[in-house]
């Protein structure tokens, strides 16, 4: 991955969307009711700051899927935003099934360096029970054709998606994991409403993927994809005031998800650097600097779980000099 950079967000929902997803609201889910024209990209790049790194991204919807004048309205009024730095980038957000070598072409003669593919699972059942209208064939196609190119790979997953099961989940983590993505986001499943899938939810036809659930499922995702090296860029949907004023009604839903997901994977990591420990023992574990709070977990969960299962009479974290996510003993 690049070198962190400023991005700025420009919320196009379902714009060029050929599918109605059952999970999808994208307009509650992003939280913009209007998708981004022409307008409002010549306003985010006068708001730019000339000085830092800025990208552009277009979230929601499925960018190549909308007609090209439509495409090019957009990637136009972008041009000036690219000239006011040279480091400066687009990203965009797509399906896999609109990606053509073609296509690819266009958008980098546009300065897009970077294509992020909703592929969602890498099974054809729940590609089909979720609506999704792709294969897992087209995201391997896609996925080829963007990194062919030279451009960045984002790939976006799943979990708890009607047919999902966490051997499935980590199926389509493994096939991202072959198809070396410069990183990922994940997604669990959230009962969002005025989605078909809330229907199903009431209906009793889909039985939600809880964020117990999800937590324990994506700290073994996260660490699949850490050990190969690949970036998780988000885990979890963004909060927005309607997902949590009650839009999201079941599901995977929590304002501090991804804060969550380190934290159990802390514990796990915790608990393997505890082997062998004394009971009774006071206890000084070691963690990277700004990472403490995700050790100790909310309300204190992991310490409270590590003095029970060691029968430890004390543990507290300090920072030192560690990479990652390593935990150890000091």
């Amino acid at each position: 991955m690049s070198a962190k950079r400023r991005i700025i967000p420009l919320f196009i929902p379902h714009a060029g969307c050929v599918h109605d997803c059952v999970f999808c609201n994208q307009r509650r889910i992003s939280g913009a009711e209007v998708a981004a024209g022409a307008d409002e990209v010549r306003q985010a790049v006068l708001s730019a700051d000339a000085s830092e790194p800025t990208e552009l991204a277009f979230y929601g919807g499925s960018f190549t899927a909308m007609p090209v004048p439509e495409q090019t309205r957009l990637l136009d009024a972008a041009q000036p935003f690219l000239r006011l730095n040279p480091s400066n980038s687009i990203r965009l957000s797509t399906r896999p099934d609109y990606i053509d070598r073609a296509i690819v072409r266009r958008l980098k003669s546009y300065g897009v360096t970077t294509i992020e593919l909703g592929a969602q699972s890498m099974c054809d059942d729940v590609l089909c029970a979720s609506r999704r209208g792709h294969s897992a064939s087209d995201v391997l196609y896609a996925s080829e054709i963007i990194k062919d190119a030279g451009l960045s790979l984002i790939l976006q997953m799943m979990t708890g998606l009607p047919g999902d099961t966490r051997k499935k989940s980590l199926h389509t983590a493994a096939q991202f994991v072959d198809m070396r993505p410069d990183g990922v986001r994940i997604y669990p499943t959230v009962v969002v409403r005025g989605t078909e899938l809330f229907e199903m939810w009431q209906r009793g036809d889909y039985i939600e993927h809880t964020v117990e659930d999800a937590v324990a499922l994506c700290a073994e995702l996260y660490a699949l994809f850490e050990d190969a090296k690949i970036h998780v860029i988000r885990l979890g949907l963004n909060p927005t005031d309607e997902l949590s004023a009650g839009a999201a009604v079941a599901g995977a839903y929590h304002p501090a998800f991804g804060e969550l997901v380190y934290s159990r994977v802390y514990l796990k990591r915790a608990v393997n650097a505890l082997a062998g420990v004394a009971a009774g023992s006071d206890v000084t574990l070691g963690v990277a600097r700004g990472r403490v709070s995700m050790m100790v977990g909310q309300r204190r969960c992991n310490i409270d779980a590590l003095v029970r299962e060691f029968s430890l009479r004390s543990v507290r974290v300090v920072e030192v000099d560690v990479a990652g996510m390593g935990v150890v003993v000091v």
